[in-house]
């Protein structure tokens, strides 16, 4: 069975080909820009034929999912002789509310419950949809499978997962913790109880997924029981452009410092904080590790390197922080795993996240570190250490095409 997975942003449109007998990919690609000038790069995986990138029209995800097939199918760059090879598809759903607590088959009651859950995450779930409408129009008739970030999060106990506000809220309006990147920690919080003897029953493991959009799990028995994301992706940790958890009065003072309504407030710590907010670089920690390592002296250089290594240091404090949190409230930690892009390629936020934790006992070898996974388990847990350190490239693509190939079959 061939199975399509499809991850929609509000302008672009991710995709990957799955042949699920092997689990293999054969195709992979993304289209960008959508509604503005269009761009698509599809590359073939599974038969050496060359990869395309190219603008294409693309005024709405229509088009980009026609495109999408049409390279799928083509004969220069195709991967399957027509459409009928593709036996179902899976969405990534960013939230699915207090109902959706696993991933489901999609019909109209499962979409309009989808639709119902955004004004929780508004800036995501519309773009989910579109994409879902999308790939309707284009292959009426194969099912299709939401899979929901917040699912893995739903273990989660109700004193963790309630804000201490009117209990109304909650009840009437469904504001909780959520919690996010359900399927990056479900994956490698398993591949992580696998290389601890394969039982899920007394494992207490954290997960690490730092990226551009990080967040933290606590995972205990192989189920989430704490996270720091909330409501919407901003709580947490400082991220490349989210302030993460800070004073909810700054909103206020924000809109009257700058004279501006709330909503721009709340724009300012979702698109011009974290690290690009500190560092003055930019949202990617490349950047930053770059310009704070720069030889400066004096002067407008010597402040760019200064913010740039206080960016860092926010970062990788909070990151610590929270870790020693999760370790009190799960009364001990087996493992700590680094995933996503910056937990995967950065030995430098790694090393310095780890020396933090140097004084409860944990340790990284330093020479193991330093190597590159290259998308393959990594275990850098240093001598003396009381719990073990991996570094676990994620695949949440692949969760969402098993949850797929399974609720289809």
């Amino acid at each position: 069975m061939n199975v399509l997975v499809i991850n929609a942003g509000s302008s672009s449109l991710k995709y990957q080909l799955f042949d699920m007998r092997t689990e293999s990919i054969l195709a992979k690609g993304i289209c960008d820009r959508i509604g503005i000038d269009g761009n698509l790069k599809h590359t073939p995986v599974s038969n050496g034929k060359p990869v395309f990138h190219s603008a294409i029209p693309m005024p709405t995800h229509a088009e980009a999912i026609k495109a999408v097939i049409e390279k799928l199918t083509s004969a220069d760059y195709g991967v399957i002789g027509d459409l009928s090879e593709i036996n179902a598809i899976g969405h990534r759903m960013v939230n699915g509310g207090r109902r959706f607590y696993k991933s489901v088959l999609i019909d109209d009651e499962v979409q309009s419950a989808v639709e119902a859950c955004i004004p929780l995450a508004p800036l995501h779930i519309p773009a989910n949809l579109m994409g879902l409408e999308a790939c309707k129009l284009a292959m009426p008739g194969v099912p299709q499978v939401a899979v929901f970030d917040t699912a893995f999060h739903h273990t989660i106990p109700d004193y963790a997962y309630i804000y201490p506000i009117p209990y109304k809220y909650f009840k009437d309006h469904n504001i909780r913790r959520y919690g996010y990147h359900g399927t990056s920690h479900r994956y490698v919080s398993a591949k992580a109880i696998e290389h601890l003897g394969g039982k899920a029953e007394g494992t207490k493991i954290i997960t690490c997924h730092l990226g551009n959009g990080s967040s933290l799990a606590a995972v205990k028995d192989g189920k989430s029981i704490e996270t720091t994301m909330g409501v919407t992706p901003l709580e947490g940790l400082p991220m490349g452009t989210r302030a993460g958890s800070v004073d909810p009065a700054l909103v206020e003072i924000i809109s009257v410092i700058e004279g501006m309504e709330i909503k721009d407030a709340m724009s300012v710590l979702n698109k011009k904080s974290g690290v690009l907010g500190v560092s003055g670089v930019s949202s990617d920690f490349r950047d930053i590790e770059a310009a704070a390592g720069a030889a400066v002296e004096e002067g407008e250089a010597a402040e760019a390197g200064y913010r740039a290594r206080l960016a860092l240091d926010i970062f990788n404090y909070q990151v610590a922080k929270f870790i020693g949190s999760y370790i009190v409230v799960m009364g001990g930690v087996d493992a700590i795993v680094f995933t996503a892009g910056i937990g995967e390629n950065s030995h430098n936020t790694r090393l310095r996240i780890c020396e933090i934790l140097n004084g409860i006992g944990i340790y990284i070898d330093e020479v193991k570190n330093e190597g590159r996974s290259g998308g393959q388990f990594m275990d850098i847990t240093g001598e003396g250490s009381v719990a073990k350190v991996f570094v676990i490239p994620t695949d949440e693509e692949l969760v969402i095409a098993r949850d797929t190939l399974e609720i289809v079959k």
